[in-house]
């Protein structure tokens, strides 16, 4: 059963509970309110201006844009407000925003199976984890058994084998000889095919044959290679229907959470018409959150013959043809890749890793062509967003940008590095000297800091993940995303994260990188504003910025530290609109 939109729930649905005063509204036919002018009062309302947290009596929107921010009797007397939302001691906050949010794996993940290392929280219940190999063969049988049709692609994803052991295609022969699987690897850049999803896909072993990064036996397509296979599979895997329905659990999660902007940096992952039709889909039914694109420069590069040049004039082309009220291509802006996936162990580091079972991958091969598609959009003035997650990974990026740099000085550029799992002071330091911004994922020291201690990094670097502080003292901006779902789309659990530096089995490591809970609200707010240049328009609460508020049942500033990711939403504003969280 598909699950109810929460559009719709406005204030006309509160006026008890939530607010006071004869007012006066115009109902549209859906049942939603409009006011004039509503003034939010009676809470701690915290604008996150400044270096420290501001409160402020009374915010007045009209029309979706703040026009009051101070003391509640002057409000009260200068402005005149039509209606009146009364917080009754709730926290009111600027509204979450996540910068770097995948709708695409939103939209293939949640509705379709987990099996992974942790639990999931989905719309509709909770994907319990599987933490030893044997559960999950258990599991994925059972899930096979259950789901797998013969006429129809079963995905099934959240494989780690850390935790759930080896996989092949034989194993997957075994569990299902006669029915199409595919089993999506936790970091979504790895996928493993049995016989019949490969004869489904009518993929050929010479088509792979010069692709290192394609395990043939064992059906193992992996960073370039599931690249390469996601156009081919797209069909299935962004199948309309269930796709459909991903979006619309997407929608319930973001309210949930307090979510009123999300951003996808790399858009699209395979089919751009497909996508963006359906994402438009979506988005017309006016959910309480606006979505920005940044184009994917490496997707478009391949989708216009293999030509930069051809992929800006696209790129160029976007705002004007796609931009609607709610989905909006970012100018000047790019996504561009360097490693691979820190779940899958493929960040390229400058030490080894432990063992032989793990090495490093570059995304953007040859390496040349990388240095090339950073240099020709720095030399055409736009903001570079890299996914980057290892030491070695990351000082590529900067070595190939301070030779841009160097070539061609340019003020405000804003380069932003995204993931960034592992680097230590001076890799820090080099980001401070180049201008570099940063935003990050603090969730992964939460998720693997405990395996990887043993597997893969040791120690010493596994509880040095994502060393936030070493940023922020240098201050270099600092925003927090979950690239869902490589964390959940909880913009209080990865502020939680970076603030207590507590992992899945509750030890704390590295204590020194706790940040404080402003910097941590930052990162949620104006600071993901500023990754996005949208800080002018959202990520605080002033006077001429969106109307887009996050409602809090308490104040993270006045909660143990401990405690802010179970903080409840009592739900967002969105543009002047309130709707409810559905807990």
């Amino acid at each position: 059963m598909k699950p109810v939109l929460f559009l719709q729930i406005v204030l006309i649905s509160i006026l008890n509970a939530s607010c006071s005063g004869s007012l006066k509204k115009e109902v549209n036919p859906e049942g939603e309110t409009k006011a004039s002018s509503l003034l939010f009062f009676n809470g701690d309302i915290i604008t996150m201006e400044g270096d420290r947290p501001q409160y402020a009596e009374a915010v007045i929107e009209s029309d979706g844009k703040i026009i009051y921010v101070g003391d509640l009797k002057t409000a009260e007397k200068n402005f005149s407000p039509t209606a009146k939302f009364d917080l009754k001691g709730k926290t009111l906050l600027p509204g979450f925003i996540e910068p770097h949010l995948h709708p695409s794996i939103a939209a293939i993940m949640l509705p379709n199976i987990t099996i992974a290392p942790h639990d999931w929280h989905k719309p509709d219940g909770v994907s319990k984890a599987a933490k030893t190999p044997e559960e999950y063969k258990k599991r994925l049988t059972e899930a096979i058994d259950k789901n797998a049709k013969s006429n129809k692609m079963l995905f099934i994803w959240g494989y780690h084998q850390l935790w759930h052991g080896d996989l092949s295609r034989k194993m997957l022969n075994e569990l299902s000889p006669d029915k199409p699987v595919g089993v999506i690897h936790r970091s979504f850049h790895e996928i493993y095919l049995n016989d019949k999803a490969i004869e489904l896909f009518k993929i050929k072993e010479d088509d792979y044959k010069n692709n290192p990064q394609v395990d043939w036996l064992n059906g193992h397509f992996f960073e370039g290679g599931w690249l390469a296979l996601v156009p081919i599979i797209g069909s299935e895997l962004i199948n309309p229907q269930s796709y459909r329905e991903g979006l619309q659990k997407m929608t319930q999660l973001m309210l949930r959470n307090g979510i009123t902007t999300i951003n996808e940096p790399g858009f699209p992952s395979s089919n751009f018409e497909m996508e963006y039709n359906l994402l438009k889909e979506e988005m017309d039914k006016n959910p309480p959150y606006d979505v920005y694109l940044i184009p994917n420069g490496t997707q478009l590069y391949g989708m216009n013959d293999n030509s930069n040049e051809k992929a800006l004039e696209m790129i160029k082309s976007l705002p004007l043809k796609y931009n609607t009220s709610n989905i909006t291509f970012l100018p000047n802006q790019v996504k561009l890749f360097s490693d691979g996936a820190i779940y899958s162990l493929a960040m390229q580091m400058k030490d080894p890793y432990i063992g032989d079972a793990f090495k490093g991958q570059w995304m953007t091969l040859p390496l040349s062509l990388f240095k090339e598609q950073l240099s020709f959009y720095w030399d055409n003035n736009y903001k570079i967003h890299v996914h980057s997650n290892g030491d070695l990974g990351i000082q590529q990026v900067i070595d190939f940008n301070s030779d841009d740099q160097k070539r061609y000085p340019r003020e405000n550029h804003r380069f932003t590095l995204h993931h960034m799992g592992y680097f230590d002071a001076d890799i820090a330091q080099q980001i401070k000297d180049l201008d570099i911004e940063s935003s990050v994922n603090p969730y992964y020291l939460w998720a693997l800091a405990d395996k990887y201690s043993a597997f893969g990094l040791g120690k010493e670097r596994a509880e040095n993940l994502v060393r936030i502080k070493e940023l922020t003292d240098r201050g270099i901006p600092v925003s927090f995303h979950s690239d869902f779902a490589m964390a959940p789309a909880e913009p209080l659990t990865l502020a939680w994260t970076a603030i207590n530096r507590e992992t899945a089995e509750h030890s704390k490591f590295s204590q020194d990188q706790r940040i404080d809970i402003f910097t941590g609200i930052k990162g949620i707010t104006i600071s993901a504003a500023r990754t996005l240049n949208l800080e002018d328009s959202i990520g605080s609460i002033k006077i001429g910025k969106r109307a887009n508020f996050t409602i809090l049942k308490d104040n993270p500033f006045k909660t143990d530290p401990i405690k802010i990711k179970d903080i409840k939403i009592n739900g967002v504003v969105y543009k002047g609109e309130y709707y409810k969280a559905n807990e």
